[in-house]
C-alpha cells in the first residue's frame, strides 16, 4: 500500500479523491432523502406515498427492494470479500465504492417502493404525535452524530482518498469509546431503529419497513460484532460485557485500554 501511494501519478491521486467526493455526495443524497422518506416529508416517494400497486406485488417488490440493499451491504463490509474485493478495486477507493454501491441501491429503493396504505397504528393526541416527532428526529440526530464520534470522513471514505493523494498510507484509526459509544456499542444503528419506528401513523408499508430494516440490523450486528472480536480481541470481549449492544446500560467509565464500536 505504501509503495503504492507514493508511486501514484497526479492524475490517479486526482481521479481518487474526485471519485471518493462524489460517492461521498451521492451518499449525503441518500442520507437527506431517507429522512424525507420514512418521515413522509418533502420528497416526492415516501414510504406511503410511492408507487401504487395491488398488495401482493406492493408486498413482493418492496420485499425484493430491501434484499437487494440489505444482502450487498452487508457482503461488502465482510473482511473476507474486502480482501477479494480489492482485486478488482483499489483499496484506496474500497471504503468509497462500498458507500457508491450502498446509497445508489438506497436510491433505487426509494424509486420503486410500493405503497401499502393500510393503517396499523394512527397516534391522534398532539402530545403522543410530538413525542413520535421528537423521537424520530432524535434517532437521525443520533445516527449522524455517531459516525463523527468515530471518524466521519473515515467511515465514508473520505479520509482513504485525502491521505493518498497526500502521498501518506491509510492507517486504521484507534478504537475509541467516546460519549455514546460508552453506553451503547451501536449508537449508529440505534439512531435508526427510532427513526424507522417513531411513526404517528404506522402504515403496513411502513411496518414492513421498519420490521425487515430491524431484523437485517440484528442479523448484521451478529457479523460485525464477531470480525471486532476477531480484529480487536479480548479488548472487545471485555467492552461487550460492560455495554449493551444496542440498548444503553450502566457501567463504568471507560478504562484507557479499552476500544470503541464502529
Amino acid at each position: 500500500m505504501t509503495s503504492d501511494v507514493q508511486t501514484a501519478s497526479r492524475a490517479g491521486r486526482v481521479v481518487a479523491v474526485v471519485y471518493g467526493a462524489a460517492s461521498y455526495l451521492v451518499f449525503l443524497a441518500s442520507f437527506l432523502y431517507a429522512i424525507g422518506f420514512v418521515g413522509n416529508l418533502v420528497v416526492p416517494r415516501t414510504v406511503d406515498s410511492a408507487i401504487d400497486s395491488t398488495l401482493p406485488v406492493a408486498f413482493a417488490v418492496d420485499t425484493l427492494l430491501l434484499l437487494a440493499f440489505a444482502a450487498p451491504h452487508s457482503v461488502m463490509a465482510r473482511p473476507a470479500f474486502k480482501r477479494w474485493w480489492a482485486r478488482i478495486v483499489p483499496p484506496v477507493v474500497e471504503r468509497s465504492t462500498y458507500v457508491l454501491v450502498s446509497s445508489l441501491l438506497l436510491g433505487l429503493l426509494f424509486w420503486q417502493w410500493r405503497s401499502i396504505p393500510a393503517v396499523v397504528w394512527h397516534v391522534e393526541g398532539p402530545i403522543g404525535r410530538s413525542l413520535l416527532l421528537a423521537v424520530f428526529w432524535a434517532g437521525w440526530a443520533i445516527a449522524l452524530l455517531s459516525t463523527f464520534l468515530t471518524d466521519h470522513f473515515d467511515l465514508f471514505g473520505l479520509r482513504q482518498v485525502w491521505l493518498f493523494a497526500a502521498g501518506r498510507a491509510h492507517r486504521p484509526l484507534a478504537f475509541r469509546t467516546r460519549w455514546l459509544y460508552r453506553r451503547v456499542r451501536h449508537p449508529l444503528m440505534l439512531g435508526f431503529l427510532l427513526a424507522f419506528w417513531a411513526a404517528p401513523t404506522m402504515t403496513v408499508g411502513h411496518l414492513l419497513f421498519s420490521a425487515a430494516t430491524t431484523a437485517y440490523i440484528l442479523i448484521a450486528l451478529r457479523f460485525e460484532e464477531r470480525d471486532l472480536v476477531a480484529a480487536h480481541g479480548e479488548s472487545y470481549r471485555t467492552y461487550q460485557k460492560r455495554v449493551g449492544m444496542l440498548l444503553p446500560l450502566p457501567g463504568p467509565s471507560k478504562s484507557p485500554h479499552e476500544s470503541s464500536a464502529s
